[in-house]
């Protein structure tokens, strides 16, 4: 057993067992009814998002234990249409047969492309089979429409570090854990912070530790272990580090650091498309109007990864990293709406003014009737400015503009 991976070796048999996440697996809730095989309601069909190590295959496993239907798993990694097809005729065979329903879970449902997740949409919908999915990314992105409106989509917080720290206490107390081995609590500790909630990751380390120690394992052996286990895992174990690091180098205008950290998750087998869909935030959020044409290539890019695939997107991949990362940068724009929000949000909401309104409106002047194509015309009760613009790029220009419509305009 001792070759199984510790943090399989320690997945929860029940529910009570399970640290964390009690939101999600609120008494009563659908998961706890799924769980316990509960039929008094239809059974209905779950995306399970959350990030690495929160928990997802371990509450599919635990509604797949229950005896009341037939449990089928597969990887979106490298499953076919094909597969998926063969899997929803074994479902039918197994309705017509045993008149039990089937709960189908399909890990990492991100990798799946638009037509295989819709090869699942006629099953979830006539209720042969109850999806559980899981995905690390934002169902909203990654997932289909109607794969969603027939899902209930649950989301799982990364655990804390008391969670963390109690789910490797319980590694040294168990027959399946590691028997015989300790840590300093402060080992422990540190193990928790730099696992960001991830429980699988954790239980790694915690493992690597005891490996590469045979006594009492210390704060610096902990560190060592954690030293010696980096890298890019393409379960997503070093997901958020590593995406991090890159947006944060495009963003300090590192191209070579950014190409290393983009080389590191294509290796390790990132989902290109993430990595585009991040790239076209920052073009609007870092690069801003400092270079309006940024947002344009991210789009762009994002389209052509689509279409193309991989391993050939890595190079349009590459081409808009270099181009975000050199370009003048300004975060205005994002800084801008973030603080109108916050005037919004704070009941700065005054009626909008007569002249402006789109029935009885009177006192309008159309600002095309000026040379200049701007009227001195109030059109919001308020002073507070939002936009501040930089000069770096093309937002200089724009801040020139800036200046010259606020001496026309009344404030």
């Amino acid at each position: 057993m001792l070759d199984i991976p510790l943090a399989a070796r320690l997945r929860p048999n029940s529910l009570s067992e399970v640290v964390g996440q009690s939101r999600a697996l609120g008494k009563n809730g659908p998961l706890a009814r799924l769980i316990s095989g509960d039929q008094s309601a239809n059974w209905p069909s779950v995306i399970l998002w959350g990030p690495p190590g929160s928990g997802k295959t371990t509450i599919a496993r635990l509604i797949g234990d229950n005896e009341k239907a037939h449990f089928l798993e597969l990887s979106a990694v490298s499953a076919s249409v094909a597969q998926v097809r063969e899997l929803i005729s074994k479902a039918k065979e197994l309705k017509n047969l045993y008149d039990k329903p089937t709960i189908l879970f399909l890990d990492e449902v991100h990798r799946f492309s638009k037509s295989q997740q819709d090869s699942l949409l006629g099953a979830v919908e006539s209720g042969l089979i109850t999806l559980i999915a899981a995905t690390t990314e934002n169902p909203s992105f990654s997932v289909i429409t109607p794969l969603i409106s027939r899902s209930l989509v649950v989301k799982l917080e990364p655990l804390e570090d008391a969670d963390l720290i109690s789910i490797m206490r319980r590694a040294l107390e168990s027959n399946k854990g590691l028997p015989g081995a300790s840590f300093e609590d402060e080992a422990l500790q540190y193990l928790a912070k730099i696992s960001s909630g991830d429980a699988r990751r954790a239980l790694t380390l915690m493992e690597a530790a005891v490996n590469g120690s045979s006594d009492l394992v210390s704060l610096e052996i902990a560190k060592q272990a954690a030293q010696a286990t980096i890298s890019y895992d393409q379960a997503g174990d070093q997901h958020y580090d590593t995406i991090s690091a890159f947006i944060k180098s495009v963003r300090g205008s590192d191209a070579d650091s950014a190409l290393h950290y983009l080389a590191r998750m294509i290796t390790g087998g990132e989902d290109p498309r993430f990595i585009a869909r991040r790239l076209m935030i920052l073009a609007s959020e870092d690069v801003g109007l400092a270079d309006p044409q940024a947002l344009v290539l991210a789009e762009a890019t994002a389209g052509t990864v689509e279409r193309i695939g991989m391993p050939e997107g890595r190079i349009p991949l590459a081409q808009l990293t270099i181009y975000l990362s050199l370009a003048p940068k300004s975060n205005r724009a994002y800084e801008a709406i973030n603080a109108a929000m916050k005037s919004v949000q704070a009941g700065e909401t005054k009626p909008v003014p007569a002249h402006l309104r789109s029935t009885g409106a009177v006192g309008y002047h159309y600002p095309h009737d000026d040379p200049r194509g701007i009227v001195p015309q109030k059109y919001r009760e308020g002073q507070e400015t939002f936009y501040h613009p930089t000069e770096h790029g093309f937002e200089a220009e724009l801040a020139k503009r800036v200046e010259i419509i606020r001496k026309i305009l009344p404030r």
